[in-house]
């Protein structure tokens, strides 16, 4: 399945609700996660609006009157004790947890101790679990189980965030606020379209939602929509249409053999910081993140807060491939959150050959810049085999190999 959103117009909480039952999710299965997470009550209904001329979905979010400010901790507890379905659990538990280390990054502060004000409210923790709910709703359609905690793609458009000034629980604050531009840190944004009111056009709430749910940005990628949602937001300012898109359907190959859509986009960048797993698990780990379709992954020594030593994972993954990377690094260490980044690549071009050491073969990678082999490298696997079998010394055998190999390099082959 793949799913583009378009937030070229803004982006928040209670417009991907509304794009999302717009798009055919049911309202029972958004207001079911609510129900399972409020400590108070709260109440999902839905209007029929125009914005700008358009027509659009508005859902509102109806809470009695509420004092609490709650902090990271606060919400985590919520949502570790909530009946929730797990997938839907664990985009939420990552969409808050972006945004307390936003808030953290901004005040200085712990992102534990991090109170929301404004998105720690029962509106917002009804706006982020439901949008969840409805995402893990949307990526059940899928022909085969498991159902899993995002579709296959979900490509995200560069985000409008607005300009001039906000007022917040610290006052008043330019556009885009400190959160919102930390959490769109890396990932295209702009103002907005021209025209666009001096206003906030994307929430903290918004942008950590797109963040936690993307798989890729850009625009629309090559997909057969089957269905439309376009989510309004409160505000209904003159000559711009604040609402927000998601169109829905399934990525195809072009008539030229392209691609699907989900392999075209770029690869993935993901990394989480982990200080509490035992070290000796590690090579089980990456070997995990391999088998679950990594490109590659890696471990960084580092020294955290109050001289904790700690490990940064790093995994590189095609776009295609993440759902189920993100998945193992769950499953398979401590880590309850994840930051990532689309990435650029540059690659040779590869071929593989062999050569002979004592009459036996091994393999030899050859990258190529053009017509030119730039680089010839035995597989050490092979290598290691032969010089068991040959009772030589590893170096000995890797040396002869790429002896072996530099013809290769000199001839271009």
């Amino acid at each position: 399945m793949t799913i583009w959103i378009d937030a070229s117009s803004g982006a928040s909480g209670d417009m991907l609700l509304g794009a999302l039952l717009g798009a055919g999710v049911p309202l029972e299965v958004l207001q079911g996660a609510v129900d399972a997470i409020a400590p108070e009550p709260v109440a999902l209904s839905v209007e029929q609006v125009t914005r700008n001329g358009f027509a659009a979905t508005r859902c509102h979010v109806e809470i009695a009157d509420s004092v609490h400010h709650r902090s990271w901790r606060d919400i985590r507890d919520l949502l570790a004790a909530a009946p929730l379905d797990e997938a839907v659990r664990d985009l939420a538990t990552r969409t808050f947890e972006r945004l307390a280390v936003a808030e953290g990054a901004v005040h200085g502060s712990d992102p534990l101790d991090v109170h929301f004000h404004e998105v720690g409210a029962l509106d917002a923790i009804a706006d982020v679990v439901g949008v969840c709910a409805g995402f893990v709703h949307l990526g059940s359609r899928q022909a085969r189980p498991p159902v899993q905690a995002r579709p296959a793609s979900v490509v995200v458009s560069p985000v409008a965030v607005g300009s001039g000034t906000v007022r917040g629980a610290h006052g008043s604050m330019p556009v885009p606020p400190p959160a919102v531009a930390e959490l769109l840190r890396g990932v295209p944004s702009y103002a907005g379209p021209p025209g666009a009111p001096a206003m906030e056009l994307c929430t903290p709430t918004g942008a950590a939602l797109l963040t936690t749910l993307a798989t890729g940005w850009g625009p629309q990628p090559p997909m057969t929509t089957e269905a439309i949602g376009i989510g309004a937001g409160g505000r209904d300012p003159e000559g711009h249409a604040n609402v927000l898109r998601l169109l829905v359907g399934r990525g195809f190959e072009t008539l030229a053999g392209a691609r699907s859509s989900t392999t075209d986009l770029p690869p993935l960048l993901i990394e989480s910081n982990i200080d509490d797993l035992d070290p000796r698990v590690w090579p089980a780990v990456i070997a995990a993140l391999l088998e679950a379709g990594a490109s590659d992954a890696w471990l960084t020594p580092i020294l955290m807060k109050k001289g904790r030593p700690a490990h940064t994972l790093s995994v590189l993954v095609a776009a295609a491939k993440a759902a189920e990377v993100r998945a193992a690094i769950f499953r398979n260490t401590s880590t309850i959150g994840l930051r990532e980044q689309p990435l650029g690549k540059h690659a040779l071009d590869r071929e593989m050959v062999a050569v002979e050491v004592d009459g036996q073969r091994i393999a030899v990678k050859l990258a190529r810049l053009g017509d030119e082999v730039v680089n010839a490298q035995p597989e050490y696997d092979d290598v290691a085999r032969v010089a068991a079998a040959l009772g030589r010394p590893v170096v000995d055998v890797l040396a002869d190999a790429a002896a072996a190999a530099r013809p290769f390099t000199k001839q271009g082959h």
